[in-house]
């Protein structure tokens, strides 16, 4: 008795590397103007959904590849504009204010707002009545946000719960910064 076994043979399932492709692709298509924002997000949806390589082919077909050219430009212009944000960020930390941490040995935590039962008080607008407090942990030096209405920020990201800190760090209670430093 002879069966006959039928082998269907599917395409294989498209790579991450393949979709990333063509997302890239989308993505400066919109950098260049070739795309408008709704044609690039049904296009991005379109290929996080497609199975073959040839519905990826289609959704970035009338657009141009990416020559060396336009890599080195884009590449250019991301490392000028990376520079200057560092470039003012250095400048204005050496303006900013000096935060003195508390010494080690004390072991206490230093409340900051603008209650004057705080032992660091900012009378700023933007600071909250009871906005941070430093403490010392394992060590380290810890910023803990107390739910303050502006935000507390190190180094120009805001803190969400705790984050620890360290000499040189910028530090920011609303739109009050200082620069932390051990003396």
């Amino acid at each position: 008795m002879t069966s006959s076994f039928e082998f269907n043979t599917y395409p294989a399932r498209l790579s991450d590397a393949e979709r990333d492709k063509a997302l890239k692709v989308l993505r400066d298509g919109v950098a260049m103007g070739r795309l408008s924002h709704d044609t690039f997000v049904r296009r991005m949806e379109l290929a996080l959904t497609a199975r073959r390589l040839d519905e990826l082919a289609a959704l970035t077909a009338d657009l141009p590849k990416e020559s060396r050219v336009s890599r080195l430009v884009f590449g250019t212009v991301e490392a000028v504009s990376g520079f200057t944000v560092r470039l003012r960020r250095a400048w204005q930390a050496e303006r900013l204010p000096k935060l003195l941490l508390p010494h080690p040995a004390g072991g206490h935590t230093l409340h900051i707002g603008r209650d004057p039962a705080n032992g660091l008080r900012l009378t700023h607008e933007t600071v909250s009545r009871v906005h941070a407090e430093l403490s010392r942990q394992g060590g380290m030096w810890v910023l803990r946000d107390l739910g303050s209405t502006n935000g507390t920020t190190v180094n120009g990201r805001r803190v969400i719960g705790a984050a620890i800190v360290r000499e040189g760090d910028q530090v920011g209670f609303g739109r009050m910064a200082f620069r932390l430093s051990a003396n």
